[in-house]
């Protein structure tokens, strides 16, 4: 049997505050047949959550946005209990969900222009989406208009990627941070489809 030691399983589920005790069928199936992808897996979790770009209360403020986006709402309550646990508060928490939604409704429609850039209606009547969460958000702008990019990669938004990247580089952002934001909620996903 090649499967994964229960030491590879539980570290991976601690890296996200998930209970040892939690079955999933996928990562169970994965455990039998093949250890490299689950050890990947916890790999890369645990560097995403470390990038020195991040505070540990970003990363895991970014990885709960993933869980938000994704639906799943045994990821939701452990990444929200942690980020919690390293520093961010209620008010954080509502806000990163906020924009979450916020960004699915942007995603949406901003990619419905772009692929129709050639009708000269779509690109010139006014969205008559009220964003007003976006003027002076509670985790600061450049954090906000990061969390907007993870977002908006994880929803394949061109439109909104490029605007969001150029506003957090405008607010003192770096490209290495945004790498790492977008690479951690990527992370993050790919654990989402397993659980």
């Amino acid at each position: 049997m090649f499967g994964v030691t229960a030491n590879t399983k539980n570290s991976l589920f601690e890296i996200v505050n998930l209970s040892a005790e939690l079955e999933s069928a996928l990562i169970d199936k994965l455990n039998e047949s093949d250890s490299r992808y689950l050890k990947d897996l916890k790999i890369n979790l645990s560097n995403s959550l470390k990038a020195t770009s991040l505070t540990e209360k970003e990363a895991y403020l970014l990885a709960f946005s993933a869980a938000v986006n994704e639906k799943s709402e045994v990821l939701i309550k452990a990444l929200e209990e942690k980020a919690l646990a390293v520093g961010a508060d209620q008010k954080e928490i509502n806000e990163v969900v906020s924009c979450v939604s916020l960004m699915n409704a942007n995603n949406v429609f901003y990619r419905f222009k772009h692929f129709l850039h050639a009708k000269e209606f779509y690109q010139n009547a006014q969205a008559g989406i009220r964003m007003s969460i976006m003027m002076n958000p509670v985790l600061g702008k450049e954090f906000f208009e990061l969390l907007s990019l993870a977002i908006s990669a994880l929803n394949g938004c061109e439109m909104c990627v490029t605007s969001h990247e150029a506003s957090v580089k405008s607010h003192g952002g770096s490209e290495q941070r945004i790498f790492d934001a977008v690479r951690l909620v990527a992370v993050v996903k790919s654990l989402t489809v397993i659980l």
